[in-house]
Order: C-alpha cells, then sequence, then structure tokens
C-alpha cells in the first residue's frame, strides 16, 4: 500500500468518510453488464442456495434452490442459471470487426475477426469470484445425456458450456486489470479509501457506508451498524455480500422452511387419492414460496448495493488506457468463443508446466503494465509513486542541443530540469516520459549546484540530424518523468510443451495414457 493510501485511510478516520485514491475510473465498466448475486448453502461451499442475476437493477431473475441436497433441483439451478447467462455472452459473439494480426507461426500478417465489444460479470464480493471459478470448475466436465447416454446423472444440454465460460471467466479475474470479471467491492476499494481494514472492506454493505452515506452519520457507525445490526428477529439488517449467508439466517428461519418443505414433498409422494394430493401440492407450493421468499429476502440488499455501487463508480471519468486493457479482454473473449465453435474440448483440471509459466509470466506483465497505465492516467496515484521516489514532476528550464559522435550523428538534446520531488536517481538512470502515448527515453546525467537536474533524451526524436517537430520539449514546459518502464518486456521464450524437460513433468501424456482433464469427485458439485 502506498503512503498516499495510507495518508487517506488515516484522513477518513478522522472525517468520518471514504477518501479517493484516484480521480479517474480504472476499470471499465460495460453500458449492460450481466450482475450475479449468488447464494450457497452453509457447510457446502459448492451447494448452490439462489441467486438474482440479470442486466438491469429492476429486472433481476430470482433462481432459488428449495433443498440444497437434491441433486436434480440443483441440475434445475444450473439450466435455469444457463439459460441467463449463456444468451447473453452469445449476444456478444456475433458483432465482430475485421483487425490484422500477426500469425505466430508464420510471422505474417492475417486478417482475424475482433468482437467489437465483450460480455462484463460483475458480482458483489471477491468471494462471488471464487464461486463462479468453482462453479465453472464443478460443470465444464459434466457429461450429458447426448454425449454419453450411459453416464450417471447426466446434466442439463447447457450446463457444461456454462461451466466453459464461468472457468474462462476465473481465470480471466486473475490478470490483472482484467474487467472481464468483477467484484464490486474491489472496484469500490480501487478508488476509496475507507477507515477500516482491508477484511472489513469485503463487506459490500459496510464499504458504501463509508463512501455513501444516506445520512451524516459518520462512517464508523455507519458500517458497524451494516456489519452488526439486527432486526427485532435477531436477522441482520444488511445480509452479507454473498455467497455465504448468516447463521442466525440459516437456523431460525432457513432451516425450518427447508425442512417444511420436505414434509411437504413426502407428503405428495404418500398421497393415495386425488383430494389428498390436491392438498399436498399445495402445501408443497407454499413452502416452496416461503423459501423463495427468505432467499430473496438475503440477496435483494446485496442486489440493490451492487448497482448502485456501478452508479457510484459511472460518475468517474474513465482512464485514457482502460480502452487498451478492455481491448485485451475482448482479444480473450474472442479466442474463447473460437475455441468453444471448434469444438475444443474444456479446460484441463491442472495445467501443464509450459501453460503454467505461460500465464505467471503473462499475469506479472499484466501487473506492471498496469500499475504504470494507471499512473499515468491519474495525478493521485502518480502522486504516490513521486511519493516513493519511482517519478518526478517538474518544469524544463533549459533546452541544450547536442548529438552523438558518431559518423551519422543523431540527436541527444540535454534538459535542465527542475523538480521538487526527490527521485532516486544516480547518474545513468533511465526515466521515461510519455510523448503521443509512446515512452520517450531519458538518462540522468548529473545535478546542477541549484539542485536542478541535466537529462539526456535518447529516442523518438526521428532519424535526421535534427530532432522531428514535437519530440523536444520546449523551454517552460512542465513533464511528469518516471523511473519505471511503461510498457513492460517479455520474457524469454518458452519451450513447446512437448518439450516440457522432466524435471517439470515430462511432455504432456498421450492420448491412450491418463488424460490431464479426467473427472475427479472434487470437480463435481
Amino acid at each position: 500500500m502506498s503512503l498516499i493510501a495510507h495518508l487517506a485511510r488515516m484522513e477518513a478516520v478522522e472525517s468520518g468518510r471514504a477518501q479517493p485514491l484516484a480521480t479517474v475510473r480504472h476499470r471499465h465498466l460495460s453500458e449492460r453488464p450481466l450482475v450475479l448475486v449468488p447464494l450457497t448453502t452453509a457447510g457446502e461451499a459448492g451447494a448452490p442456495l439462489g441467486a438474482l442475476v440479470g442486466t438491469g437493477p429492476d429486472e433481476p431473475r430470482l433462481l432459488v434452490v428449495p433443498q440444497p441436497r437434491d441433486r436434480e433441483l440443483r441440475f434445475a439451478f444450473l439450466a435455469e442459471l444457463a439459460e441467463e447467462v449463456l444468451p447473453y455472452v452469445d449476444g456478444y459473439a456475433d458483432a465482430v470487426e475485421p483487425v490484422e494480426r500477426k500469425d505466430p507461426a508464420t510471422g505474417e500478417k492475417v486478417q482475424v475477426e475482433l468482437c467489437l465489444d465483450a460480455p462484463q460479470l460483475i458480482v458483489p464480493s471477491r468471494a462471488g469470484i471464487e464461486y463462479v471459478r468453482l462453479l465453472g470448475r464443478s460443470t465444464r466436465f459434466r457429461r450429458t445425456a447426448e454425449q454419453d447416454p450411459d453416464t450417471p446423472y447426466p446434466a442439463p444440454p447447457r450446463v457444461p458450456l456454462l461451466g466453459r465460460w464461468l472457468t474462462h471467466y476465473g481465470e480471466r479475474a486473475r490478470v490483472p486489470g482484467s474487467s472481464l470479471l468483477l467484484a464490486a467491492t474491489d472496484l469500490l476499494n480501487r478508488h476509496w479509501a475507507t477507515g477500516q481494514s482491508s477484511l472489513e472492506d469485503q463487506h459490500l454493505g459496510a464499504l458504501l457506508a463509508w463512501i455513501d452515506p444516506y445520512d451524516d452519520e459518520p462512517g464508523a457507525e455507519a458500517a458497524y451498524r451494516a456489519e452488526l445490526g439486527r432486526d427485532s428477529r435477531g436477522q441482520l439488517l444488511c445480509p452479507p455480500a454473498g455467497p455465504a449467508t448468516d447463521p442466525a439466517f440459516d437456523n431460525r428461519l432457513l432451516a425450518p422452511a427447508i425442512e417444511a418443505y420436505d414434509r411437504a414433498r413426502q407428503a405428495v409422494g404418500a398421497a393415495e387419492d386425488g383430494e389428498t394430493a390436491d392438498a399436498a401440492l399445495a402445501a408443497l407450493h407454499r413452502a416452496e414460496r416461503e423459501v423463495r421468499r427468505l432467499v430473496v429476502s438475503q440477496l435483494k440488499p446485496t442486489w440493490d448495493a451492487t448497482w448502485r455501487a456501478l452508479g457510484l463508480l459511472r460518475e468517474l471519468p474513465e482512464g485514457a488506457r482502460v480502452a487498451d486493457r478492455w481491448t485485451r479482454d475482448r482479444w480473450s473473449f474472442t479466442g474463447h468463443r473460437d475455441k468453444v465453435a471448434a469444438g475444443e474440448p474444456p479446460q484441463p483440471r491442472r495445467d501443464d508446466a509450459v501453460t503454467a509459466a505461460a500465464k505467471l509470466a503473462a499475469r506479472e506483465q499484466a501487473q506492471g503494465r498496469l500499475d504504470a497505465q494507471e499512473a499515468l492516467d491519474d495525478p493521485l496515484v502518480l502522486a504516490g509513486r513521486r511519493l516513493a521516489g519511482e517519478a518526478f514532476t517538474g518544469e524544463v528550464v533549459e533546452v541544450t542541443p547536442a548529438w552523438t559522435e558518431a559518423r551519422r550523428p543523431a540527436p541527444r538534446p540535454l534538459l535542465t530540469f527542475r523538480t521538487d520531488d526527490r527521485p532516486r536517481l544516480e547518474p545513468g538512470t533511465k526515466v521515461y516520459r510519455s510523448l503521443d502515448g509512446r515512452p520517450q527515453t531519458a538518462e540522468f546525467v548529473a545535478p546542477e549546484e541549484d539542485g536542478a537536474l541535466v537529462l539526456r533524451l535518447l529516442d523518438k526524436m526521428g532519424r535526421a540530424k535534427e530532432p522531428a517537430e514535437g519530440t523536444v520539449p520546449e523551454k517552460g514546459e512542465r513533464i511528469a518523468w518516471t523511473l519505471f518502464e511503461h510498457d513492460q518486456r517479455t520474457g524469454p521464450k518458452l519451450p513447446a510443451p512437448e518439450d516440457t524437460p522432466w524435471t517439470h513433468g515430462g511432455p504432456p501424456r498421450s492420448a491412450d495414457g491418463e488424460l490431464p482433464d479426467a473427472v475427479t469427485p472434487e470437480d463435481l458439485l
């Protein structure tokens, strides 16, 4: 955490209100995101209890499992979830634009399709992201009756496809800066600092109590009430942001309602005549409606809070480089769409050594790129890097033309730069500035006697002897320089999967051996 973030938290404690950590929004928000608020059964992390899902605050669809131990009801829940998620995903698959891209095999430029936009999934908290990943892992290996007529407990037709998409979104959420799958709490925590711990910041109600209180109540008191306040029945005023439920709700309200539902089902099965069956069936419907009423009472406050959080975030202008990161998400979505259309198998349960190393390297590069882009987009974020000695801003007080001594002289002008910051510079240190969206490099030469810094420009000035117009700063111009690179370098080339050394598991197993994505008990709900 940067010094700016620490200072903002201290100020939030003193003022009783959350303090901004950014002046722009650093994540992309779709005009029509799909919000998913899930609930799970206590004691069974993978057993769904219910969910609210929809693309608008006033039109959620309620999905409920009245008896979570019933496998058929779980599959019915997953089938209904697939009916909501997959049409939303498919709605972005057909609108494409032609783009030229280099073929990694031949190195030649080829024309490929890129989806114009990508579907975005929003959940209330970070635990919701993990639940999406769990649902994906639990369903993508399921076999349908069409695929395998002899499979026990076949899944509904589109449930495995739902699992593949949820797995892709869960994996993409691990890439820093990605916006395909976002948690409302993470979005708020990135843009505001509260006066509570980072663990308490995962409670959406408490977080909003600091950022957007309904009255003038101090943030600490409002957050305390949001976390622990209960009504006359002992139920939380602000239920958890899911997917876990409150034990008092489970023991006092939900468990008796599920028991009543079970008794009603048994009565329907034991009915011996039509009149008794009708009465038992009516009791079953009443019991199911009661379970649905209880589940929606836990989901609706979080649903409203999630849309309220999105409304707050939309008030911030989008950062200049957010669109570039969203384009990477569009490429990711397009690539997975093509894999599904080509009939490729689902993602393996475990990655091979080369794939795992490539993912880790890509995430490290994405983290470095995100840190740099956020600082370049946001003066408040840049201020934190300046306090850490990783950047400095100031004014050009003199420009001295200079050239290299090679046969073909190249421009290397010297800049005398005055700043009040204290960057960690030594002679020869490279510094960078953004020039029309591209990084321009300079080298620190030496400090002047009056404290000014002498920098030598090294690139982005053209190939002529005289620098191209606009590539050399003018006297009096204010510039922000960074000690970190704006573009992350790629690491060494990884071997092909078939060339994996024995120290890292050896080559992937052949088709006649053990499959790397074999179904295991832990993959099943």
